[in-house]
């Protein structure tokens, strides 16, 4: 049980194996309008809790430069799928081994601090990603061109819309090529011209063919579009893997 991230290797065919896969979360069996009323709970020993599988014994494994859409309705598990292999969770059972460095395109802007400039704000996520500074003094200027923020690196982050803070998160995570892309409903984010940008610099990295890309959205024409093949988790449950044609007219047909 655990995560493993190794270097990237040439002479490995996986930059990613999920084996086994269970996220397990204890939710109180019944709610509790405040803490007085919990620790009362807790004391007595009336606190009871019922485990919820997030994920539920899921295995799939993703070749170095394959792109892999996951799929499935709200709350099926695809976001804790991809917080488990980026190492944001840690699974309760079965283990993960990631090669190579990750981008993680997960909730843009977490990690941020609203009292800090946009340009203070650039060291912190930068570091929060394993950038060193003279890393990001180097790529500054890029960064500032992708978000265009030539005008407002000193603007405390409270003052600016979720979609310039969304820029920002994704011009840091995708300055330089990473060997793993984690792309979690990023292009939902911002004007459809931020989304376009953003789609580009993606198609990018797929097309220089050295990239490991996992892809979840609600569009099921981008995911199309993008991905060679897909998975299906639905209610924690694997329903399917295979070529995304086959999966995703599978996936629709259960709206029919």
């Amino acid at each position: 049980m655990g995560y493993y991230s190794l270097p990237a290797s040439p002479d490995e065919d996986y930059a990613i194996e999920v084996n086994d896969v269970s996220m397990i979360f204890n939710m109180a069996s019944e709610v509790l309008t405040n803490l007085k009323e919990y620790f009362i709970k807790a004391m007595k020993h009336e606190l009871f809790f019922k485990e919820f599988r997030a994920l539920n014994h899921i295995s799939f494994k993703v070749k170095r430069g394959e792109i892999v859409g996951l799929v499935g309705t709200n709350g099926s598990g695809k976001s804790t799928m991809l917080k488990c292999i980026a190492g944001v969770l840690d699974p309760s059972e079965g283990d993960i081994t990631v090669r190579g460095n990750i981008a993680p395109l997960i909730e843009l802007g977490a990690g941020f601090d609203a009292e800090l400039t946009a340009l203070e704000n650039i060291y912190l996520n930068g570091a929060l990603l394993g950038y060193s500074h003279d890393f990001i003094d180097e790529h500054l200027q890029d960064i500032v061109d992708f978000a265009e923020l030539q005008d407002f690196l000193e603007m405390p982050l409270k003052n600016y819309s979720s979609g310039m803070v969304a820029r920002i998160a994704f011009a840091i995570a995708t300055v330089t090529e990473p060997d793993l892309l984690i792309v979690d409903e990023t292009l939902s984010v911002g004007d459809v011209f931020f989304q376009e940008k953003c789609l580009n610099r993606i198609r990018s990295f797929i097309d220089s063919g050295k990239v490991t890309v996992l892809f979840v959205s609600h569009s099921m024409e981008q995911v199309a579009e993008i991905c060679d093949r897909c998975v299906w988790i639905e209610k924690g449950q694997q329903r399917m893997d295979g070529p995304s044609k086959e999966v995703l007219e599978a996936y629709g047909n259960q709206f029919k």
